[in-house]
């Protein structure tokens, strides 16, 4: 298809535009994994020091969390990078991942579900 200078132009302007909000939102999601990291093991070794026993599966259900919500922007990273003109091999490449990603998120979110209830109960 024939394309003016001008639409190769916006087209390669949007190209890039969603390449680089790809790269932000993977950036974000690879924090968001690393501020749950420390955290956990920061509340990790301040029980430990305090002589407590660790509350591993709260430590475990804080980590979830994060995780969860990293996932999450990494689907979003993933869809951005094949919304601009995407090839077939780019879609099925998606969609296994968004199936993998989907799948962990929900069993995660699973298991912080019958967390809380379990602690609710008790």
């Amino acid at each position: 298809m024939w394309m003016s200078p001008q639409q190769a132009g916006v087209e390669e302007w949007v190209q890039n535009l969603a390449l680089w909000l790809k790269l932000g939102v993977e950036a974000c999601g690879a924090l968001i994994i690393g501020a749950g990291v420390l955290l956990a093991a920061g509340r990790c070794l301040r029980q430990r020091l305090a002589g407590q026993r660790s509350d591993y599966n709260q430590l475990r259900l804080t980590f979830a969390r994060f995780l969860a919500l990293a996932l999450e922007l990494q689907l979003a990273a993933d869809i951005l990078s094949t919304a601009v003109a995407p090839s077939w091999d780019q879609i099925g490449k998606l969609g296994a991942i968004a199936v993998l990603r989907t799948a962990l998120n929900y069993f995660l979110a699973r298991e912080i579900r019958e967390a809380e209830g379990s602690r609710a109960a008790a």
